[in-house]
C-alpha cells in the first residue's frame, strides 16, 4: 500500500483537516514534504469531549474485546509496514531498514500487551467480609510521543492505556506527526469513535494538553527540561503523569572483554540512530588496560559506517532530526573543540545539505566538560579512561539523570554485581538498549516519573479500588 492524500487529524471518529497547517521537513534535504494539520484550542476541546464521551462504553467494553482490537491495530501496522517505513524515514531521517524494525517493533508492541491482565487481588475472605482491590481505567489520557522514535514510542502509551479501559487523546511531534497521523486513519476503522484521536500542531499544543482540565493523566516522553513544566502544568489538577525524560547512559567496560570482538557493540550501543536514544550511550568508560587498542578498534569500525540519507541503498546513520537539536549537538562540538579537547574522528561541521554530523568521538575529555556532564542525543562519544572501580561507579551514579547504563565483562557474573551498584533504571549487561512490552521501562533521579512496559506500566494507566463486602449485615 502506498499513502496518499492529505495528512488529517482523527477526531472523534472523524477525520478533521483543521483551519491551518505546518510543514513537515525531511532532515537529510531540509525540503518540505508534507503539510500537518495544525491543531487550535477548539480542536483540542473536541478531541478531549470526543475521548470523554468515549469513555464509559469503552471502559465497558470487555478486556478481551479490547485485546482483539490492539491485535488488528498490529495487523494493520504490519500490513502497510513499507508505506510506514518509507514514510518514516522521509520525516524522521533514519535509514529504511531502521525504519522498518521500527514500525514492525509498534505492532509488535500493540500485540504483546495483549498478553498482560490487570490482576485482582483478595485482601480478605473471612467470616465476616471480603476485600478486593481491583485496577480501574483513569478516564482520558493525553499523550505526547517524541521525534526519535514517533511511532514505537507512541504504541508505548496507546497500547496499555487503551487496554486499561482508557480513551485517549495523542499528540506527536511536529518534527515526526505524518506516521501518527496514517496510523489514524487506520484506527478509524477498527476502533471505536473517541476512543484513540490524534491531533497534531506546533510548539503550543503541548502545554494547552498539559493544562486542559479534561485529562486525568499524561503520558510524556521528552527531554528533562520539558518534564519538568509537564508536571508543573499537570500539578493544579493533580493529573497522574507517566514522565520518560533524558539520560546520560554510562557504559563501563571491563579489561577482561576482547576488544575485536566488543568494538562494533560498543559503538551501535552509542551510535545506533544517530545517537537520538534517550538509552543510548553517552558516556564510554574503559579501563586502562585495553584503553588504547579499544580506543582505536572502534574509531577504525567507525571510519567503515556510511552516513547519508536514510532513503539511500547502504546507509546506516541518518542526519539529526530537526534543527534545533542539530544546532545544540553542533554547540556541544565546538564547546569541546574551544575547550581544546582531543578528536579522534568528526569534530566538524558537515558542508552538505540537511542536519548531517559527522561522527565525532572524543579521547578521554576531563569528567567535568559539557560533553561527559550533558546528555548530547546526537553522532558524539567521549571516551574515558579509568583504573579504579569503585571511582568509576562513583562517577557513572554522579549525574542528575538514571535512565539507562551498561556493564561490559566476560565474567557475566562479576558484571552482574557491579550492575546493582548502578544509580538507573535499566542496567544492562553485555549488551544495551533491549527493551520489552512485557519489563518495566522507567528512569530514576531526573530521568523520569513511573515506568512505561510490563504490568507495572499497565497499572500506571489503572486506579487501585478496594471493593469491602460485609458478610451477613445485622440489619438483613
Amino acid at each position: 500500500m502506498v499513502f496518499d492524500g492529505p495528512y488529517r487529524m482523527l477526531i472523534g471518529g472523524e477525520l478533521v483537516a483543521g483551519s491551518a497547517t505546518f510543514d513537515v521537513l525531511n532532515p537529510a534535504t531540509e525540503e518540505v514534504i508534507a503539510q500537518a494539520p495544525d491543531a487550535t484550542p477548539a480542536d483540542l476541546d473536541a478531541a478531549v469531549a470526543a475521548a470523554r464521551d468515549a469513555f464509559p462504553g469503552w471502559a465497558a467494553t470487555p478486556i478481551a474485546d479490547r485485546k482483539a482490537k490492539l491485535v488488528a491495530l498490529a495487523n494493520a501496522v504490519w500490513g502497510n509496514a513499507d508505506a510506514f517505513a518509507r514514510l518514516l524515514t522521509s520525516e524522521q531521517g533514519k535509514p529504511h531498514s531502521e525504519a522498518t524494525g521500527e514500525v514492525m517493533g509498534a505492532g509488535y508492541w500493540l500485540q504483546a500487551n495483549t498478553t498482560l491482565d490487570l490482576p485482582e487481588t483478595v485482601n480478605e475472605d473471612s467470616d465476616d467480609r471480603i476485600s478486593i482491590t481491583r485496577h480501574v481505567p483513569l478516564g482520558v489520557v493525553g499523550a505526547i510521543a517524541p521525534w526519535n522514535f514517533p511511532m514505537i514510542l507512541a504504541m508505548f502509551k496507546v497500547a496499555p492505556a487503551l487496554l486499561a479501559g482508557n480513551t485517549m487523546v495523542l499528540k506527536p511531534s511536529p518534527f515526526t506527526p505524518l506516521t501518527t497521523l496514517r496510523f489514524a486513519e487506520l484506527a478509524k476503522d477498527i476502533l471505536p469513535a473517541g476512543v484513540l484521536n490524534v491531533v497534531t500542531g506546533g510548539d503550543a499544543l503541548g502545554p494547552w494538553m498539559t493544562a486542559h482540565p479534561g485529562f486525568d493523566k499524561i503520558s510524556f516522553t521528552g527531554s528533562t527540561q520539558t518534564g519538568r513544566r509537564v508536571m508543573a502544568s499537570a500539578a493544579p489538577t493533580l493529573k497522574r503523569v507517566t514522565l520518560e525524560l533524558g539520560g546520560n547512559d554510562p557504559a563501563i567496560v571491563l579489561p577482561d572483554v576482547n576488544v575485536e570482538k566488543i568494538a562494533e557493540q560498543l559503538f551501535w550501543a552509542a551510535f545506533t540512530n544517530n545517537g537520538q536514544i534517550c538509552i543510548a550511550t553517552k558516556r564510554m568508560y574503559i579501563h586502562k588496560d585495553i584503553y588504547e587498542p579499544l580506543r582505536d578498534a572502534i574509531v577504525a569500525y567507525a571510519r567503515t559506517v556510511k552516513v547519508g540519507d536514510g532513503a539511500e541503498q547502504g546507509t546506516q546513520i541518518g542526519p539529526i532530526n530537526n534543527k534545533p537539536q542539530y544546532e545544540r549537538v553542533l554547540g556541544l562540538i565546538e564547546d569541546a573543540r574551544e575547550k581544546g579537547y582531543k578528536f579522534l574522528l568528526g569534530g566538524e561541521k558537515a558542508d552538505v545539505p540537511g542536519y548531517f554530523v559527522p561522527i565525532t568521538i572524543l579521547d578521554n575529555p576531563p569528567e567535568d566538560s559539557r560533553i561527559v556532564q550533558e546528555e548530547q542525543f546526537g553522532p558524539v562519544l567521549p571516551l574515558i579512561k579509568f583504573d579504579d572501580l569503585d571511582d568509576v561507579i562513583t562517577k557513572a551514579n554522579a549525574t542528575d539523570y538514571g535512565l539507562g547504563a551498561s556493564i561490559w565483562s566476560a565474567d557475566e557474573d562479576r558484571a552482574y554485581d557491579l550492575a546493582q551498584r548502578i544509580q538507573s533504571g535499566t542496567v544492562w549487561v553485555n549488551e544495551t538498549q533491549h527493551l520489552s512490552p512485557l519489563a518495566a521501562f522507567g528512569g530514576v533521579k531526573q530521568s523520569g516519573v513511573g515506568v512505561e512496559g510490563g504490568l507495572e506500566g499497565l497499572l500506571e494507566y489503572t486506579n487501585a479500588q478496594t471493593l469491602v463486602r460485609k458478610k451477613k449485615p445485622a440489619f438483613a
